[in-house]
């Protein structure tokens, strides 16, 4: 897929058209970029559009203005589908993709035909337990980061993935993210508590894996209780990105999720 670039947006994104199948939007984890999907790239290509897009500060989003800031993302999306004529899009985020995800169909319900979500928390029902919980863990990330970028990555990895293959793919992508960028994530709890959540007019599906963070566990558990109608998948043999730990049993769970949606 080659990399395009709206006029007066940092965000790169990344098309492979298949002529009339539905669109999917792959929306990836802080510190890494759109590669971390490449095996649902190879999966899907020929049975849906993809869509995928670089975070601002991370991978090729990086050609930034002065106030330029993650809480716009949803925006920049948006402008995306509209020049790509993308009405209606299933969307898959991973972690920080997961809370970008939910803004975006805070935002825009109607172009929404299923929302994914897995490592993330539910943003409009954050606990201040947990927001407090979490903001100190991303201090810690950045006090790592700033001593050296290949210190943080190399413990950056053990939380991130559980299989090794997928750790040291996490690696070689999270020792490219630049500090700066840490600056584009201030404005991330912005997006947190900010709607309630209405009657969903799409389906959802929310999960983790069986080897992710115990805080996380707890977050898809409270998800689930407030939102008894979403679908739950418990990925075993998987960490926080489950994708790349088992993208065999994600493809397939995807693929009958999208199908059931369509219906």
């Amino acid at each position: 897929m080659k990399p395009t670039k709206l006029p007066h947006s940092p965000i790169t994104y990344f098309v492979s058209r298949n002529g009339q199948a539905e669109w999917v939007l792959f929306i990836h984890a802080a510190f890494v970029n759109h590669k971390m999907f490449q095996a649902q790239f190879a999966y899907f290509e020929k049975k849906y559009n993809i869509l995928a897009v670089d975070i601002l500060g991370h991978g090729a989003s990086m050609d930034t203005q002065k106030g330029d800031t993650i809480d716009k993302m949803s925006n920049w999306v948006f402008d995306i589908l509209k020049t790509e004529n993308i009405d209606r899009v299933h969307i898959v985020g991973i972690s920080l993709g997961a809370v970008l995800a939910q803004d975006f169909a805070n935002r825009y319900p109607y172009a929404v035909s299923s929302l994914a979500c897995f490592g993330g928390y539910d943003v409009n029902n954050f606990d201040t337990k947990m927001k407090n919980e979490n903001s100190a863990k991303q201090k810690l990330m950045m006090l790592k980061t700033l001593v050296s970028v290949k210190w943080f990555a190399k413990a950056n990895k053990k939380i991130s993935a559980y299989t090794s293959q997928a750790q040291e793919e996490f690696f070689a992508m999270n020792v490219l993210f630049p500090k700066k960028s840490f600056l584009f994530l201030a404005t991330l709890n912005s997006m947190v508590n900010k709607y309630k959540t209405g009657r969903r007019t799409y389906p959802l599906l929310i999960g983790c894996g069986k080897y992710d963070i115990p805080m996380e566990l707890e977050a898809i558990k409270a998800w689930k209780s407030r939102e008894p109608d979403c679908t739950v998948v418990l990925f075993e043999n998987a960490g926080h990105c489950v994708n790349m730990d088992v993208p065999q049993e994600f493809n397939r769970t995807m693929e009958e999720f999208w199908k059931t949606a369509s219906q």
